[in-house]
């Protein structure tokens, strides 16, 4: 079988490292580019590090993104560009942004995803079915705990579990969308969904969503122990993007979840 090239952007970062060891460990895929947002003169496992530009995308066949919003939407307009396929993990787009990227999977195929984990993506599908079963007799709220360099908070993921509380009640997640708060050690109900993000130590990642009717509570949750989960979910997002048309994908539609 023919080995997938693969572009690796934001490659000093954190995710960016931990998707240079899993791609090397992976048999479907041959590394080769590796960028960051500003000139370093580096070489990692033989490739010299560029920055985001045609030179450095043009031999790649899929990207897989894990930066900022702002260079995220670099790379999705020399991606459009070159016709290139590309999966994005960056969380923290405002709402103008995720109209950009829709805009551009128009011309390509994205798949998207504030989380790569199957198990994160498991809780969001069960947080939408609890949230249409429960009704309105039940509120809701998110609790997302993170290591302590993380900056955007609610994560990602949180806002993944945000929507999937708002699909189960037939709403927009904007409409819905409560209180954020930061590091507070209890947080409230209310008739909008509140989020608390806690950034702390070395911890890869902890999402929690509740469900009280005043009289009970019900807890969904999920905990990460290796960041690996993240670049190898990636890895298979960006095999499964393949042979997908132009389009604005989810890690959803690519484990078929209904």
């Amino acid at each position: 079988m023919k080995k997938i090239n693969l572009a690796i952007t934001g490659c000093m970062g954190r995710m960016g490292q931990q998707l240079i060891k899993s791609s090397n460990k992976n048999k479907n895929f041959k590394l080769v580019s590796l960028t960051e947002n500003k000139t370093i003169n580096k070489t990692i496992t033989g490739i010299k590090l560029g920055l985001n530009n045609v030179e450095a995308f043009k031999k790649a066949n899929v990207i897989i993104d894990f930066t900022i919003p702002k260079c995220t939407l670099e790379v999705l307009k020399i991606a459009s560009k070159l016709k290139k396929k590309v999966v994005i993990g960056t969380t923290g787009f405002s709402k103008k942004e995720e109209n950009s990227i829709r805009k551009f999977s128009k011309k390509i195929s994205i798949l998207k995803a504030g989380n790569m984990s199957l198990g994160v993506n498991l809780l969001m599908y069960l947080t939408e079915i609890a949230s249409k079963s429960l009704g309105s007799d039940f509120l809701s709220k998110v609790y997302e705990v993170h290591h302590k360099r993380k900056i955007d908070y609610p994560s990602g993921t949180a806002l993944m579990l945000g929507k999937g509380i708002a699909d189960g009640k037939n709403k927009n997640l904007y409409n819905l969308m409560g209180k954020k708060y930061l590091n507070k050690k209890s947080f409230p109900f209310s008739n909008k969904i509140n989020f608390n993000s806690i950034r702390k130590g070395e911890v890869v990642g902890e999402h929690e969503v509740r469900f009280s009717s005043g009289k009970e509570l019900i807890r969904l949750n999920h905990e990460s122990f290796d960041r690996a989960l993240y670049s190898e979910g990636a890895l298979t997002a960006a095999r499964w993007l393949m042979k997908k048309k132009p389009g604005l994908y989810s890690m959803r539609d690519l484990l078929n979840f209904k």
